[in-house]
């Protein structure tokens, strides 16, 4: 795609890894609203998780692909403090702690970096002016960076197929009216990460971004082929 011309904006998750390292320190696992309650000793591991995450990309991302386009070429990979986040603070009377929410995009340093060639690769973390981390949501950020950026197409990939109706027949396209009513009426029966992904999706497309598409990632070429 990079070969090609397009200009990406990729947001990584680390959820897995997070968990993983949790595991391994016997750290409780906290959620509300779907969202992970982040104390200070659960913000060490995922900055430890992020971090591994974040360099595992950027390997990938410097290999060259022979006998194509990008045989011996070097995609630069970009990354840094694009995002200004708050504290999400105490909701239906939790206190969420270092779990925030996007406050500000650094939209011109991204088009910066978009039209020097890089990839910007961004990471579920947030900062605040005072110098504090926040862990934030990969659909959030994704869904904020692809509005702010007025971007033509926000693509998540996920676990699943697809989006599927009650005869779980997969549906190629849906209107944002379509997803609201899908979500109304199966909202529950829905797999996790279509109750995670449609709903951002929706908010995308109502907020100016042309297509959003939900493939899964198991499928081999599955961007090349959307």
């Amino acid at each position: 795609l990079h070969s090609l011309g397009v200009r990406l904006v990729v947001v990584h998750g680390s959820r897995p890894q997070i968990e993983a390292i949790l595991a391994q320190q016997s750290i409780r696992n906290r959620y509300a609203f779907g969202l992970r309650i982040t104390d200070a000793e659960t913000m060490d591991c995922v900055l430890e998780a992020s971090g591994q995450v974040r360099s595992r990309i950027e390997a990938m991302l410097s290999l060259g692909i022979a006998n194509s386009p990008m045989a011996g070429a070097r995609i630069r990979v970009s990354s840094g403090n694009y995002l200004t986040a708050k504290p999400l603070g105490v909701v239906e009377g939790i206190e969420m702690q270092l779990t925030g929410e996007v406050r500000r995009v650094d939209t011109d340093a991204i088009h910066q970096r978009l039209d020097d060639g890089d990839i910007v690769l961004i990471s579920p973390l947030g900062f605040s002016p005072t110098g504090e981390i926040f862990n934030l949501s990969l659909e959030e950020v994704a869904t904020q960076v692809a509005v702010r950026l007025d971007a033509h197409k926000l693509v998540f990939l996920m676990e699943t197929e697809g989006v599927k109706n009650g005869r779980r027949r997969l549906l190629t396209e849906l209107s944002t009216r379509d997803a609201e009513a899908l979500l109304a009426s199966r909202g529950a029966k829905l797999p996790p990460d279509v109750r995670h992904y449609l709903p951002c999706a929706v908010r995308a497309c109502d907020n100016g971004v042309k297509r959003a598409h939900l493939i899964s990632r198991h499928l081999d070429g599955a961007l090349l082929l959307e």
